[in-house]
């Protein structure tokens, strides 16, 4: 199987776009027959919902999701206008919301980054991957 990849534009929204990107995954997801447990998907939804958020509270909203599925992992991709690259805040009151994001994205996915964004164009892509359970790269 090639890789096969699904874009949602969002054109720099915020409101309901966390939804949207979660319902556009779940459904991409169902559609590849996304192998695993439901608790597999519960973890690749929740880490969409951490970069989207991101970029809504931090980069002015995201532009848009891109999903990459290969038989060894899953690829989420989220750009957005802003040059600014996510980075872990200083340890803080952990019973307070915000700044665990970055943490999540560490536990459940196999690596994550960000990439400037391409042709001098303002802004990033911030990106993770999820091995598919079972797959040739799964090592967990």
């Amino acid at each position: 199987m090639a890789e096969q990849t699904r874009r949602l534009v969002l054109g720099g929204a915020t409101t309901g776009v966390v939804g949207r990107c979660r319902d556009f995954t779940r459904k991409a997801l169902a559609d590849w027959q996304w192998p695993g447990e439901a608790e597999s998907v519960e973890d690749v939804l929740l880490l969409v919902s951490e970069v989207v958020t991101n970029a809504c509270l931090h980069a002015g909203g995201p532009r848009e999701l891109v999903l990459r599925h290969t038989p060894e992992r899953l690829r989420v991709e989220v750009s957005d206008d802003s040059p600014e690259v996510p980075r872990r805040r200083p340890p803080g009151d952990r019973a307070l919301p915000g700044g665990h994001g970055l943490i999540v994205l560490e536990r459940l996915a196999r690596g994550w980054g960000a990439v400037p964004a391409p042709d001098g164009r303002p802004g990033k892509t911030v990106w993770l991957e999820v091995p598919v359970r079972g797959g040739p790269r799964d090592v967990r």
